[in-house]
């Protein structure tokens, strides 16, 4: 499909593993040969974005559910080893080159543009690493999928960088600044989900791990406020028919690092289902 309007982008939130609700919705959207000219991917989403610019279906999914069991995938014995519950060298790695190998000349070759949002240590805030500009544009999504405390700080082009949703978990204000005039986002969340405030614990846990990050330290304490904020805006900005969001449509179950495939799979025919239900909603708006 071929979008008349060129400042048309998608954006793509986290969540881990909540993201199979996002790759139900954009292994629908391949199959009907919809590509966004700009997509932005945050968390996971640079993950899901990935396989959607290199047109491989079915490829996260697979990936996940092969693996989600795997203790060189998902497990605290990475975390304990590698310092990263997620572990990337194996997803880069031997899964992306051999075991369910990533098409990385179409990847690399795609038209869309691509930013995969990070937040920078030092100064706490959100960055967009683009395609083609950034030396590494999947160590960017690495560094965007690095949960802080369970993942390592990603060092890239002389910066360091964790999980892009910590400062930023959906960067439609970006695009609207940067004059993009048509934007669907898909979220992992309801409607009517919002964040609760840190505990004291999570607070100390936060304290002891980055205390030489005093603004990174200030951004993650200010994450429910700022989530629920966007999430508010969001529902305003739908409403007036500035946004399109594709959501669940009802509350997530799934658990960020869940390991039941059987729930993973149910969740990913859940964004099958709510991106074909809204694919005519969706076109008009992009459209008109």
């Amino acid at each position: 499909m071929e979008f008349q309007n060129k400042k048309t982008a998608l954006i793509l939130e986290g969540g881990a593993l909540r993201s199979f609700f996002t790759c139900g919705v954009l292994d629908y959207f391949m199959e009907k040969d919809i590509y966004f000219p700009c997509v932005c991917g945050v968390s996971a989403g640079s993950l899901c974005a990935i396989s959607y610019l290199s047109r491989q279906i079915g490829r996260t999914a697979e990936v996940n559910l092969k693996f989600v069991n795997d203790k060189r995938y998902m497990s605290l014995h990475s975390l304990i080893k590698d310092k990263m519950i997620f572990n990337f060298d194996f997803l880069f790695g031997e899964i992306s080159h051999n075991l369910v190998p990533l098409d990385y000349d179409t990847f690399y070759n795609s038209t869309e543009d691509f930013f995969a949002f990070v937040t920078d240590c030092e100064s706490g805030k959100s960055v967009a690493c683009e395609k083609g500009k950034c030396s590494d544009i999947l160590k960017a999504c690495r560094a965007s999928s690095s949960m802080p405390v369970l993942s390592k700080i990603v060092e890239l082009d002389g910066h360091k960088y964790l999980d892009g949703g910590t400062a930023n978990p959906i960067p439609f204000e970006w695009a609207i600044e940067n004059g993009y005039e048509k934007i669907v986002l898909v979220l992992t969340r309801d409607i009517d989900y919002r964040k609760k405030p840190l505990s004291g614990m999570i607070k100390k846990v936060y304290e002891k791990k980055y205390a030489q990050y005093p603004e990174l330290l200030k951004t993650i304490y200010n994450i429910p406020d700022h989530y629920n904020s966007l999430a508010e805006q969001i529902v305003r900005l739908e409403n007036e028919g500035r946004l399109f969001v594709i959501r669940p449509d009802e509350p997530v179950r799934v658990k960020r690092m869940e390991k039941d495939t059987k729930k993973l799979e149910e969740l990913y025919a859940v964004g099958r289902r709510v991106a074909e239900n809204r694919i005519d909603e969706m076109m008009e708006y992009l459209l008109y």
